[in-house]
């Protein structure tokens, strides 16, 4: 999937696992601590190899080329059936115990296209846009793009600089418009905006339920004065990053103002801007020129597609587009196709629905914005701690979900994910009775679709609460080593070599069961000690 103009969303010292710090790369493939992402590529490769257990590396124990056809449950034990994509062998392998880390972005989503088959050239995702050969091809001199996102601007951005011509088609209805597309640059001591955002004083200025509860997230969310100072906060983010951009101002060949992020304000809480929202799919830059190149070269439209022909794209709104090739920047679907329905239902997991919502009291500014487009009727992840099944928990403890959760570093998440899972799946780790449990599940169901909008209806979506997240998971295991003190616990990036010392930890904890069985989690994962 990786090309040149392809660059990591997190920075140095965050994008690694704790026990394997990655090399810096060379300075002049970093931009404020961003790298081009074949060093991630590069790490992932090398550390599938670093460390063996039992005879084995990771790398020894991937089956490639297997296609998961089906999971299902005989005899309290897992079978998941595959078939082989080059021999179409069919196997079955058998377990205990099941992780599924399918992930997100495995499974493409491609829009409707009306006339497809008439089109003459490629229609591509994201994909494959990588392994393509588009961008050499002396045959394709014209694209199309489309999708309002951070992965739309990168291929347009490697496709304007390789010389090709370049139209980017935005969606007019059912659409939660463009993302944001925010500048690198950090504030004061902070090298990159990465570096803000992950830490714990930045993530105190959303009200979120997984964020610690202090008197001075009470002031700031439970005040008029503090939801008027949060406010503030955001709005400042809003006014530079929409500054910096200049939609409606900058010289441009056509459409450029289309791609001003317009999340609608909720004209009750005025003083929270767009940006909080979080409605889109935007991202960081990693070049300083991206605005000033799309505006001069490329052409935006924002219009729904009535039909392809030959090399012609036809807009709901009259106008044509005529090009060689498409390029879909629309986003993916959770890999989660190897489930029957009942099982989707089972596990908590997407699936279609005809339930309503349920409006449960929050915090002001968690209340949403008056307008959403319309979406599909899908029953969201319900998840215990965005991890386990409700319905696993009191008897097998025997499947977790790792890496289904939309963050802005997967390193932290999932590290975080697997130690949590591994005491859940080892019956190390104490938990609150069923009824609180499904309590917690609704009440992070309810708030995600409060705080981010038509992404919070996917159920996990927790783009500012990684930290807090994380925090919580490894509170719940009782693990330390990675808080540093008042000053620093608030106002240091939270890195990856700060989890460096929980693997010991953890197993000095868990290698003695009465240490783990000494706690009980209370409330929203909080830890108290038994009596």
């Amino acid at each position: 999937r990786g090309y040149n103009h392809f660059w990591t969303q997190w920075t140095v010292g965050c994008a690694e696992f704790s026990d394997t710090p990655m090399p810096r790369p060379p300075e002049e493939d970093l931009y404020y601590d961003f790298f081009k992402a074949k060093y991630t590529t590069q790490y992932l490769e090398n550390n599938s190899t670093l460390h063996s257990h039992n005879g084995q590396t990771l790398r020894d124990r991937i089956k490639f080329g297997i296609e998961v056809k089906s999971v299902r449950k005989d005899d309290g034990k897992w079978a998941v059936s595959t078939k082989s994509v080059d021999t179409g062998v069919l196997h079955v392998f058998g377990a205990s115990k099941l992780m599924i880390a399918s992930g997100l972005t495995s499974e493409p989503y491609m829009p409707t296209l009306p006339g497809k088959e008439k089109f003459d050239g490629p229609i591509i995702h994201q994909e494959a846009f990588g392994s393509s050969s588009i961008l050499k091809s002396p045959d394709i001199e014209t694209l199309c793009v489309l999708g309002g996102g951070k992965s739309s601007a990168d291929m347009i951005y490697a496709a304007v600089t390789a010389g090709k011509k370049v139209t980017w088609v935005l969606k007019a209805s059912d659409t939660t418009g463009p993302g944001f597309l925010f500048s690198p640059k950090g504030k004061g001591p902070y090298k990159n905006a990465f570096e803000v955002g992950m830490t714990r004083a930045a993530a105190t200025f959303g009200p979120s339920v997984m964020n610690e509860e202090t008197r001075w997230t009470r002031f700031l969310h439970g005040s008029k004065i503090g939801v008027r100072l949060m406010g503030s906060f955001w709005a400042a983010i809003d006014k530079d990053t929409r500054k910096e951009a200049d939609y409606e101002h900058r010289e441009n060949v056509g459409g450029f103002e289309k791609l001003n992020p317009h999340t609608p304000y909720d004209k009750r809480l005025k003083s929270i801007p767009s940006i909080f929202w979080q409605n889109g799919t935007g991202g960081l830059l990693n070049h300083a020129d991206f605005f000033s190149l799309i505006a001069q070269n490329v052409r935006t439209y924002c219009a729904d597609i009535l039909s392809l022909d030959r090399n012609l794209i036809r807009l709901q709104s009259g106008e044509e587009i005529s090009c060689d090739a498409i390029l879909c920047g629309t986003g993916w679907v959770p890999s989660l196709q190897f489930f029957s329905h009942d099982q989707l239902v089972e596990f908590g997991l997407p699936h279609v629905h005809s339930d309503e919502n349920r409006a449960l009291p929050l915090p002001p500014a968690c209340q949403p914005a008056p307008v959403l487009p319309q979406t599909s009727p899908k029953d969201p992840y319900r998840l215990y701690n965005l991890i386990a099944p409700l319905s696993d928990i009191d008897t097998a403890r025997s499947i977790v979900f790792i890496g289904h959760i939309i963050v802005g570093n997967y390193f932290r998440g999932v590290e975080a994910q697997s130690m949590w899972a591994a005491a859940y799946l080892d019956r190390k780790l104490a938990l609150p009775d069923a009824e609180q449990r499904q309590k917690e599940v609704a009440l992070f169901t309810a708030w995600c679709r409060r705080r981010y909008l038509t992404n919070g209806e996917k159920g996990n979506w927790i783009t500012f609460e990684l930290v807090g997240y994380t925090d919580r998971l490894l509170e719940q295991l009782g693990l330390k080593t990675h808080r540093k003190g008042w000053f620093k616990d608030y106002f240091e990036p939270c890195k990856q070599n700060d989890f460096r010392g929980l693997k010991d930890e953890y197993m000095a904890r868990y290698e003695n069961p009465s240490a783990a069985a000494a706690d009980v989690t209370n409330g929203l994962g909080r830890i108290e000690k038994k009596s």
